[in-house]
């Protein structure tokens, strides 16, 4: 795959499968490291476009169903990190955010954790919940509390990285979060379905809209994985790949 050609770039548009190339999940690691390596672009400044461009969509669904709260559950990985940028833009838009850290926040690291820390100076409202330390009963019971005023939840825990099925409580997480019958929007793509074949090893997030970024994902030429992107729009993080 050629980097770095020029080319007209919208920034955000919806997925056609007759046009847009398609990423394995090594492709999107090796441009990821193209970008930062070679083009010389920060990965903080990759993390703030991509959830800029998701943010403007939630702004977008939010005007449509007349809502302004929002529930953002983030991991500590850079699918997180996106999440953490998503908080703040929306809440620089008026928009009332709850931005809820899923696992042990030590664990956050490089620009998501550059990115959680801007979260934490500004004030915005963080709340934590570590699946693995709570039984079936508990993790429902508070995801029910945190999302219960929410008119959109964004799903930032896991990215394209993610291998196997959820496990350590994030699969009743996820699974509590599909049956609040609320609008979902994942970020990247949906967690816990796989980038390369586009089906769920277990649960996996079941999103009105996905963002994903640079390019679709590979997995999304399956016909199974409608069922949990819903509709796809590619947004631009400043740096493309040639079609």
């Amino acid at each position: 795959m050629v980097y770095g050609k020029s080319q007209i770039i919208t920034p955000m548009r919806r997925y056609s499968p007759k046009s847009d190339i398609l990423m394995t999940r090594a492709q999107v690691r090796g441009f990821d490291a193209w970008a930062i390596n070679t083009a010389g672009v920060p990965g903080s400044v990759l993390m703030e476009n991509a959830g800029r461009s998701c943010a403007e969509l939630i702004r977008q669904t939010l005007t449509e169903k007349k809502g302004n709260t929002v529930c953002i559950f983030c991991g500590t990985g850079n699918n997180g990190g996106d999440g953490f940028v998503i908080a703040r833009h929306l809440s620089n838009a008026g928009i009332e955010t709850v931005t809820v850290i899923c696992g042990d926040p030590a664990k956050i690291k490089g620009d998501a954790l550059i990115n959680y820390r801007i979260l934490k100076k500004i004030g915005l409202k963080t709340e934590y919940l570590n699946p693995a330390e709570n039984d079936v009963a508990g993790v429902e019971k508070k995801v029910k509390s945190l999302t219960a005023n929410s008119d959109v939840i964004v799903d930032a825990l896991f990215g394209t990285g993610l291998s196997g099925a959820l496990r350590n409580g994030y699969d009743i997480l996820v699974n509590t979060i599909n049956n609040l019958g609320k609008t979902v929007i994942a970020v990247d793509i949906p967690s816990g379905l796989d980038c390369d074949t586009g089906l769920a090893q277990g649960v996996a997030i079941k999103a009105e809209s996905t963002v994903t970024f640079v390019a679709a994902k590979k997995g999304f030429a399956n016909p199974a994985a409608e069922e949990y992107t819903g509709q796809i729009y590619i947004a631009s993080i400043g740096i493309e790949p040639a079609p």
